[in-house]
């Protein structure tokens, strides 16, 4: 991210909340937008996408105490973009190289007298030291998707699965150097930084990664083979990864420090993980709760009983079912369904389907016939004719 663009976007803006917004409602905030606009709730939808990043970018810099922290002192000393001049400056001329306020340059201000400790401030946020030298900067290691199948009990329960990833690692031919010998040089355009500088009018400079090291900060006078002088070569590795128990099919997971390794020092990128469930023969799933339906006859849900329900991976439970249960009542086994986040379980929910027999005995037809007449008198239509008349 260049020095402008940073300092130009309102993140508070994109995440729709105040400047002193509390962490939890920027947390808050950031969930309900990355759900709306999340690429697998809107595929195809290039639009939607872009939403998406733009609201990742903007939890990055606010949800981060230190991030936050520089961001907001650096828009509130150059407001939107433009430099807010001191109580020192009054009626004064600009003149000044935004590389002398982040240490980029050996210049010095006519507006107020910065010295060289801003950029400290904002050198790490900038991937530029305080000092323009000829040390290279730590490169963080590129965020890795994959997916995982699991069964519908997996989800549930939690499981551990082996996850085959590749990714871009340091080269091993050359250990991450892009040198074949191992002496790369530092890169004469941008002494090291990675970056240079470009003239944007209005004597303000901002910076661009370097294009002859690719904003590395080195250069291989003798590129390795393997990787063509970039340092980073395709990486395949088998990790376990453990996926919570709870999840839902096409919840997506992030796993911190597990993806592709850093560069010269730097911390590993992370892991996003997309999760496909898999049907249950027996049992569904709504929210916490798990689903199933019960077959039950007649005589047990005119008459009432006690029905035994299968659970998933525990023993039955056995339910009171009261006389006069319609069909399609649900009833709650509690503590029977998912595991929330907090550890707890969801409940079981039971629907009763009141089973017809296909086939019926000699001795079953005659007791049915014999309470076919005993309620003969009775019209369970009665009421649905005269509710048709009156509408």
């Amino acid at each position: 991210m260049s020095t402008k663009d940073f300092i130009e976007k309102d993140y508070y803006k994109v995440l729709g909340v105040p400047k002193d917004a509390t962490e939890a409602e920027i947390k808050k905030a950031y969930r309900k937008l990355a759900r709306e606009f999340h690429p697998d709730a809107n595929k195809g939808n290039a639009k939607a996408e872009e939403r998406f990043k733009e609201i990742s970018e903007a939890n990055d810099i606010l949800g981060d105490a230190k991030k936050r922290k520089e961001y907001d002192e650096a828009r509130a000393l150059f407001g939107n973009g433009g430099f807010r001049p001191g109580p020192g400056a009054a009626g004064g001329s600009f003149n000044f190289d935004l590389g002398d306020l982040f240490g980029g340059g050996g210049g010095t201000t006519q507006a107020g007298g910065f010295g060289g400790g801003i950029g400290d401030v904002f050198g790490g946020l900038f991937n530029r030291g305080g000092t323009a030298g000829t040390r290279t900067q730590p490169r963080r290691g590129q965020d890795v998707e994959s997916e995982v199948t699991l069964s519908f009990t997996e989800a549930i329960e939690g499981a551990t699965v082996p996850l085959r990833m590749s990714s871009q690692a340091p080269c091993k031919a050359c250990s991450g150097t892009g040198d074949k010998n191992g002496t790369p040089r530092v890169c004469p355009t941008c002494v090291g930084t990675g970056q240079v500088a470009r003239g944007s009018g209005g004597g303000f400079s901002l910076t661009d990664p370097c294009p002859d090291c690719k904003g590395r900060g080195l250069i291989a006078e003798h590129p390795c083979m393997e990787c063509k002088g970039s340092g980073r070569a395709k990486s395949s590795r088998t990790m376990q990864v453990r996926i919570p128990a709870g999840v839902t099919d096409g919840q997506r997971i992030r796993l911190r420090g597990k993806g592709a390794p850093g560069e010269r020092g730097g911390p590993a990128g992370d892991l996003y993980v997309a999760v496909h469930v898999g049907e249950h023969p027996v049992f569904g799933r709504k929210g916490d709760n798990l689903t199933v339906t019960v077959p039950v006859t007649f005589a047990e849900a005119a008459l009432g009983g006690e029905v035994r329900v299968p659970t998933l991976g525990g023993p039955p439970v056995t339910l009171k079912l009261p006389p006069g249960t319609p069909n399609g009542r649900t009833m709650r086994a509690r503590g029977k369904g998912a595991v929330r986040k907090d550890g707890t379980r969801g409940d079981l929910l039971v629907t009763v389907e009141v089973s017809v027999p296909q086939d019926l005995s000699g001795k079953a037809r005659d007791a049915l016939e014999a309470y076919r007449e005993a309620t003969a008198g009775e019209d369970p239509r009665a009421e649905l004719f005269e509710a048709a008349k009156g509408a």
